[in-house]
């Protein structure tokens, strides 16, 4: 039930614009109020016209595409509310309606540069200062009914008033202020199938009067919902089998989806989709669709329903797959337009498991969790509406026309060009040191998902979090294992499947160093470089190529190894021997997955001494002592005995890895590349 979390102690002197910022950061950041990118707020202020100097009402509005829990300041919109009224005097009909989106630009104010959206006109003919419309699960249950009219005024009475389904634009602008001017009482209206409109005379009442509406259908149906599902259908999968599930199918389906572009993946076994995915009404509800429109753009038409056996599931999928695209082709073909856009993806964005839980898939880990987070507020609105009466998902002409839209299609295609890595997902040993977060990093700026994987459980929270706030939370994955173990190598890739949807990039990056004469080398010590080097490469490597073959689109491997692994140095048999073990492997791995489209690359990096945590170690001390230097001389020593004369950074060791990861060496396999800044003796050729 949302909370009244207005403080006057926090908003103090601020202007109108920033008490309307304050109200929309409130609103937005609770999901019991909108989801992510939904609903809008509004503000009629006066300000002064920068030509004429002379004071006009300016309608500031959320601007087209924004999120509220998050928006500034230049998220709003602003535009002349004389000039927006004046609209309506060259309005043609519903038939025309699109054509008014045109005219929004010549309402700019101030030259801003924030395009409106779509729900402006419902903001500027509504006579109220301030204008919320928000998307709560617990009013769009009653929005979303057959006898919706009916029940709003039995939760509200006189209070809230109600219009029917129209696809939002200037005309259901006109239709609201004309309500609104014969219900003059009314502190509210529901928009059946689609969501609530509240107001007030200033930003702290409108935003007292939206969190007491919702809170009042809340109450209502609060003890109500129990068994609106029915019965369970089935008891769920214990909790670590759903995971294993999980693990196992997010690859294969993901594979299947992504021959066009790829995708990335989210899980979701939250109680509350649990629930749903249990219950005997599953298949009947899914096959109705979602109700708000804003739900139905995260989530399609309707969800796939995938087998209930998961034993069944992996045979079952490329059956069940076809099903969903030839459907989805048909509704196409029933409801298209002559100025249709094309077809679009015809895979489904939700996948239900019963017993197991959600999985959603799209360009990007964000949008795939937000698309899950919308298909859970639809299954909120279900449980409501079938505990109070029949629910009713959106029609499907109706549906169609809002999907294909020529409006969102312009809006698609306003959208930058995806990022060479977009929706590709790296796997990285080592990725807290040097190496392994400079890579993290790299391929991060270029669109890729990342799964950090190290040993030092301290270090990898600090690097995550710094690729986290530098890329956001949602692009950056970490679990501590250790590349000896072969139970946690596999757990590690897993935990990649299960979080992200599969592996695409692995950089096989994890390391130590060690350093003495061969007559003073233990055996511990041979032991543990051959174990993290090698061994540990051929763990990593295996489950790699495990994993890429299940999924079955291809993949880069690329292994970090060593100009040691190439070229003898002295005082260190045990770290060159396990070197060169690491870049003859990639050449066996890389002929075994050239016809699996799996490509497998060595880079060579020599002396890469600032920011590496191997020369923080005592590898920096032993290597000076093999050179007979002092410590501090030892960069020196690199830079000078190399051809270009200098340094080698991790940052240039992650451009040869991204070289390698990208599509720019699609056509190469069981190579070496050096980044040691010229070794002739290193030379491979």
């Amino acid at each position: 039930m949302p909370e009244n979390r207005w403080r006057e102690d926090e908003v103090g002197d601020a202007s109108e614009a920033e008490l309307l910022l304050y109200r929309s950061r409130l609103l937005g950041s609770d999901p019991t109020i909108t989801n992510f990118g939904g609903g809008n707020t509004s503000a009629k202020i006066d300000e002064v016209d920068p030509v004429t100097r002379q004071s006009v009402s300016v309608l500031w509005v959320k601007g087209s595409g924004g999120d509220l829990g998050s928006i500034g300041l230049d998220g709003f919109a602003t535009l002349r509310l004389d000039r927006l009224l004046g609209l309506e005097r060259i309005y043609a009909g519903r038939d025309r309606e699109d054509e008014m989106v045109g005219y929004l630009p010549h309402c700019t104010f101030a030259a801003n540069p924030r395009a409106a959206s779509i729900d402006t006109p419902l903001h500027a003919f509504l006579p109220f200062a301030h204008v919320d419309h928000m998307h709560p699960d617990a009013v769009i249950a009653l929005a979303a009914t057959r006898n919706s009219q009916a029940l709003v005024y039995e939760v509200f009475g006189s209070d809230i008033g109600w219009l029917p389904w129209q696809r939002p634009g200037f005309d259901l602008g006109l239709r609201l202020r004309d309500h609104v001017r014969e219900h003059p009482g009314e502190r509210g209206v529901v928009l059946a199938g689609h969501g609530l409109f509240t107001w007030g005379d200033s930003a702290r009442a409108c935003y007292d009067n939206t969190v007491e509406t919702i809170a009042r259908a809340e109450r209502w149906l609060a003890g109500r919902q129990s068994a609106a599902f029915g019965s369970a259908a089935l008891t769920p999968v214990p909790a670590a089998e759903r995971q294993a599930v999980a693990a196992r199918i997010l690859p294969e389906l993901r594979g299947k989806i992504s021959t066009a572009t790829p995708k990335v993946g989210h899980f979701d076994d939250s109680p509350e989709v649990l629930d749903f995915c249990s219950s005997e009404r599953l298949a009947e509800l899914a096959r109705l669709g979602t109700s708000c429109p804003d739900h139905f753009l995260r989530t399609k038409i309707r969800p796939l329903v995938l087998d209930s056996d998961p034993e069944r599931l992996t045979a079952s999928l490329d059956a069940a797959l076809d099903t969903y695209r030839a459907e989805y082709a048909a509704y196409y073909e029933r409801c298209r337009r002559d100025d249709s856009p094309p077809m679009r993806d015809p895979n489904p964005v939700v996948y239900l498991l019963p017993g197991v839980g959600m999985i959603t898939f799209a360009a990007d880990k964000k949008t795939a969790r937000i698309a899950g987070e919308f298909y859970t507020n639809a299954i909120h609105v279900m449980r409501g509406a079938c505990a109070v009466d029949e629910y009713l998902g959106l029609d499907e002409q109706e549906a169609f026309d809002i999907e294909y839209w020529q409006l969102e299609e312009a809006k698609l295609r306003r959208q930058p060009a995806p990022r060479p890595l977009a929706g590709r997902i790296a796997y990285v040993t080592g990725g807290a040191g040097g190496v392994g977060f400079a890579t993290a990093e790299r391929l991060l700026r270029e669109g890729a998902a990342v799964v950090l994987v190290d040993l030092d459980e301290q270090r990898l929270e600090r690097a995550t979090q710094t690729l986290a706030d530098a890329h956001g939370k949602d692009s950056v994955r970490a679990t501590v294992a250790d590349v000896t173990d072969e139970a946690a190598v596999a757990h590690s890739f897993a935990y990649a499947a299960r979080e992200l949807g599969g592996v695409d990039i692995v950089v096989s990056n994890a390391g130590i160093a060690s350093s003495a004469p061969v007559e003073s080398t233990t055996l511990d010590d041979w032991n543990r470089n051959l174990a993290v080097l090698s061994t540990g490469y051929f763990l990593v490597g295996r489950e790699a190529m495990r994993l890429l073959s299940r999924q079955g689109i291809g993949g880069s491997i690329v292994f970090v190894a060593s100009k040691n692994g190439l070229v003898a140095s002295p005082g260190a048999a045990a770290y060159c021997v396990a070197k060169s073990s690491e870049i003859h492997l990639a050449r066996c791995l890389a002929l075994e997955g050239a016809e699996r489209g799996i490509r497998v690359n060595t880079v060579n990096p020599d002396a890469v001494l600032r920011g590496s945590n191997i020369w923080s170690s005592d590898w920096r001390r032993e290597r000076a002592a093999a050179y007979g230097i002092a410590e501090d001389e030892l960069e020196a020593h690199y830079i000078g005995r190399s051809l270009l004369k200098k340094p080698v950074l991790p940052a240039d060791v992650a451009e040869a890895i991204y070289f390698f990861a990208s599509g720019a060496s699609g056509k190469s396999t069981g190579n070496i590349l050096n980044v040691d800044a010229g070794n002739a003796a290193a030379f491979t050729r």
